[in-house]
């Protein structure tokens, strides 16, 4: 059977950056693919980005969203999707020239294969190494960034995709990536690191953020964390580990306001995150529909 990968990509306010994710495709080695653009800016700036993609032979749909929510529009292209396989590259993202040939090789080559992690690639940063998910349900070892992930369409289907009431639109400000993939390994789901397939992702530079600005950043991302804690059945320690740590490192930076005020946004975060969604504080907390 020829697979087919099914590309999501949800963007808003870029154009350049899409040329170079899109100059990165029209390269692969394998054509077996389509480009899913969730485009959720309020004018035509991406009619061009489109056109450029199809005229470099690229199958690519424009969808529109009016909403600006990453959730929602990727649980868009999900639903949009042909392919049997589906990714998210973000729109400051670029692959090598053999990932989707790789990607698709390797889930011919092992059925019962649902999802593939690839290497994230920081433009200033050493490539990772391999990836073993054997402690990803306990918070400890590999990540697994959204623009890393290759997932199989059905089993992502069955989860309902992205749930909508995490997500940097929400209360909670975080942890719809880890959520998809403690959900898909909770349903059996056999998901393997791939360290020699590599997305590669542009350099952000560093901003020195005030003190107030730190903490609130760190404690909306957080929300989503202790979300993560309420949500899913993780052992008690788990969860007693992420809810005390940020606390007991406090002191140690005591003479460094910034990352006192990050790490007590972390710590507030968490809790706040843990608790609300314990009492039902998003209303959408049960709600996990690909719209």
């Amino acid at each position: 059977m020829n697979l087919k990968a099914s590309l999501v990509m949800a963007t808003l306010g870029r154009v350049a950056e899409i040329d170079r994710c899109v100059d990165s495709l029209a390269a692969q080695t394998r054509r077996d693919f389509e480009l899913i653009v969730v485009d959720q800016n309020p004018d035509e700036r991406l009619v061009p980005v489109v056109a450029r993609a199809r005229a470099l032979g690229l199958a690519c749909h424009h969808l529109r969203q009016v909403e600006p929510n990453l959730c929602k529009a990727r649980n868009a292209g999900i639903e949009h999707a042909q392919g049997e396989v589906v990714a998210f590259p973000d729109d400051d993202c670029w692959y090598e020239p053999d990932v989707v040939e790789r990607v698709l090789a390797a889930f011919s080559e092992q059925p019962a294969l649902d999802g593939l992690v690839a290497c994230w690639v920081e433009a200033r940063q050493v490539p990772s190494g391999p990836v073993r998910f054997a402690e990803f349900a306990r918070f400890r070892g590999p990540t697994a960034s959204s623009i890393t992930l290759f997932l199989r369409a059905d089993p992502l289907r069955k989860i309902g995709g992205f749930d909508l009431a995490l997500g940097l639109h929400s209360w909670y400000g975080a942890g719809e990536e880890t959520d998809l993939m403690l959900s898909l390994l909770a349903k059996g789901a056999v998901i393997e690191g791939a360290p020699d397939i590599r997305v590669h992702h542009a350099w952000a530079t560093p901003v020195s953020l005030p003190s107030r600005q730190m903490f609130t950043r760190a404690r909306l991302r957080s929300r989503g964390t202790g979300a993560l804690y309420a949500r899913h059945p993780l052992p008690l320690w788990v969860i007693a580990r992420g809810l005390l740590s940020p606390w007991v490192g406090m002191p140690a930076e005591i003479r460094r306001p910034r990352a006192l005020a990050q790490k007590l946004g972390l710590a507030l975060g968490r809790l706040e995150g843990y608790i609300g969604w314990r009492i039902g504080r998003s209303p959408l907390k049960t709600k996990r529909v690909v719209q």
